[in-house]
Formats: structure tokens, C-alpha cells, sequence
């Protein structure tokens, strides 16, 4: 479920279905870095990867249609997203552990 993009400036998204174990994080980061933006994605114990992504709000919106699919190793089944309106401040995108 994805909610609409208030400032343009952040989300933090879950995404479900086959996205551990298949290099997602790293691909993540690359898309990540050629958009622009600024943030982290992690593995979750629940088998789910979450991104927190924040920069221009094109960046960020092309960032979500990315996680909608993935990378071509994954099988994105669902995203739920929480957009926010004040950056936190992350001046890098990085793969957290």
C-alpha cells in the first residue's frame, strides 16, 4: 500500500516477497546512487527489506517505481510506504547490516 507524496522529501518502504538472499540491498544502493538520493536499505528478521530513501521529490518517486520490481534476481510482491515530510539528514545512501 502506497500512500501519496506530501513533500516530496522522504519514505521509509517495506518491500515483500522473494528480495533476500538475491543481492536486492546491492542493487538498491546503485539505483540509489544514480537517482541521487540519500538513505539505507537493510534486511529485516521477517524476510522483508527495508529502504529509507529522502532527496528531490523526482528522485524519490523514481526510487519507489524501482523497488516496485527490483532488481531481476527478486520477486517484489508487495511495497508498503510511509512518506515523511522533515529529512533526516542522511548524506549517503548505504547498505546497513
Amino acid at each position: 500500500m502506497t500512500t501519496a507524496d506530501p513533500a516530496g522529501v522522504g519514505f521509509v518502504a517495506v518491500v515483500h516477497g522473494s528480495v533476500q538472499g538475491v543481492g536486492f540491498r546491492y542493487y538498491t544502493r546503485s539505483v540509489a546512487h544514480r537517482f541521487g538520493v540519500y538513505g539505507y536499505v537493510m534486511n529485516q528478521p521477517d524476510g522483508t527489506v527495508k529502504v529509507v530513501c529522502e532527496g528531490p521529490s523526482a528522485a524519490t518517486r523514481k526510487m519507489l517505481e524501482w523497488l516496485d520490481h527490483g532488481p531481476p534476481s527478486a520477486r517484489v510482491t508487495t511495497v508498503d510506504t510511509e512518506w515523511y515530510r522533515n529529512r533526516r539528514g542522511y548524506s549517503s545512501f548505504t547498505v546497513e547490516f
